[in-house]
């Protein structure tokens, strides 16, 4: 088999890198957009704080469930397709929101939204990996990844400038016209990728019973740090907003720029990670120590950070760790999502990153409900944001520890051969890869046999 179809790279690949890194920036805004709206909302429909973090959960009513069957779709359907259409149906989501609308129209657009976005993060990385082999595939999804952390925080004073001289419908309304935009460039540019006929690592591109795939101890533990990464990420889009201004009492256009910190931070981790976790690979460290091990100690980090956050008062530690808490342990997925794609075929994959990215993203449905009924059950606002982060970092802390331990990609492919998947000729990238750390050697450096 060609050694480029197996690897991937080049001009086209990287340029549809940069498409994907777009289409993650205007995913991310569009969710941040209501938590940078936050008060502006809450005072115009007279919200509680548990209605709006009932509306922070809309976005996620359906996000998981579309996100399996997009994934399942996607096995089959070309990505620039599926992108396509995911990205139109984002602008016409916004759209009504120009205008004077109710909760119940503004919770209806959420869920809208909510269901188109779900499968955005592993649709987007199911189209770069099929421009990149295993190899090679942790720097471009942290650039994939960095497009959420622009989306989410950087893009945040832009937005905000827009919600204080215009108003928060113009918001929604700028967002709707970016999305337009970027999918009049990705349909005359966009591009399904040569690598898609082989998996990696000597895996045959033969189907494994999903039950196997999903049940693998590999998946359960990205499961549990990624779920544990999206609660941060839920936080930092629905309640950092507010939390800043009405805890912290600072300005919104001040509260804009510590929320960037996050995106920066992540901007500037997630590929030097990422590079790391590259390296040790190729210098023969276990996957399950260069990219497990390494992904859940960055959601540890997270945990702590976020614990300790309230305990301190405003001031230079204070916003170093806000932005510490919200943007390492967005680490895992990065390093998680190629985890997946190292133990399923490439048939199969876009299936797995759906589900995967679904477990995650259960945490939006979750946290922002959650915290919201802390602040309202609290003496004041400071003493239930200060519960809640509490409990956020403890709940982090606890699911990364467990998933370090569970992860285990090594033991997991060779369970798999045991049931008879085994290579086919011509599935591997080159006679001395990896494949064969997993092929013939019983303990891989850094990791434990099974």
């Amino acid at each position: 088999m060609n050694e480029t179809k197996l690897t991937g790279g080049g001009r086209k690949a990287w340029t549809i890198v940069v498409l994907v890194f777009l289409f993650m920036l205007i995913n991310f805004a569009d969710k941040a957009v209501v938590g940078l709206s936050s008060t502006v909302i809450i005072k115009e429909l007279k919200l509680t704080h548990a209605q709006f973090g009932a509306l922070g959960s809309a976005f996620f009513l359906l996000f998981s469930v579309s996100g399996v069957v997009i994934g399942f779709v996607s096995n089959r359907v070309s990505t620039k397709r599926i992108m396509l259409v995911m990205s139109v149906i984002w602008a016409l989501a916004l759209l009504p929101m120009a205008g004077t609308v109710s909760f119940i129209a503004l919770f209806a657009s959420r869920v809208v939204l909510g269901a188109a976005e779900g499968p955005a993060f592993p649709i987007a990385l199911h189209a770069v990996y099929k421009w990149f082999g295993d190899k090679r595939r942790a720097v471009p999804t942290s650039v994939v990844a960095c497009g959420a952390a622009f989306g989410a925080g950087v893009v945040a004073p832009l937005v905000t400038w827009i919600i204080v001289h215009y108003s928060w419908h113009a918001a929604f309304a700028a967002l709707a016209v970016a999305g337009l935009a970027w999918a009049i460039v990705w349909t005359a540019v966009g591009e399904d990728g040569p690598v898609g006929n082989s998996i990696a690592d000597g895996v045959a591109a033969v189907p494994i019973p999903y039950r196997d795939l999903i049940l693998s101890r590999t998946a359960l533990g990205v499961y549990l740090a990624g779920f544990a990464a999206y609660w941060m990420i839920a936080l930092n889009i629905v309640w950092l907003a507010n939390y800043l201004i009405k805890a912290l009492h600072l300005s919104p256009s001040t509260a804009a720029w510590v929320i960037a910190l996050p995106s920066v931070m992540q901007i500037v981790l997630a590929p030097c990670f990422a590079f790391i976790s590259q390296q040790l690979t190729k210098r023969g460290y276990s996957s399950r120590l260069a990219r497990g091990t390494f992904g859940c100690a960055c959601v540890v980090g997270a945990g702590v950070a976020v614990a300790c956050l309230p305990m301190l008062p405003l001031g230079p530690l204070k916003i170093f760790l806000i932005g510490l808490a919200f943007s390492v342990g967005s680490v895992i997925f990065t390093l998680g999502s190629t985890l997946i794609g190292e133990i399923c075929p490439s048939s199969q994959r876009g299936a797995m990153l759906g589900i995967t990215n679904s477990v995650h993203t259960l945490a939006g449905l979750i946290a922002p409900v959650a915290m919201g009924l802390i602040v309202d059950v609290a003496s004041d606002p400071v003493d239930g944001f200060r519960t809640g982060y509490l409990y956020a970092g403890l709940l982090v802390i606890t699911l990364g520890l467990v998933a370090a331990l569970l992860i285990h990609p090594e033991a997991d492919l060779r369970r798999f051969r045991r049931l008879g998947v085994t290579p086919l000729p011509g599935d591997e990238a080159t006679p001395s890869t990896h494949t064969q750390s997993h092929m013939s050697a019983p303990l891989v450096k850094g990791g434990l046999s099974d």
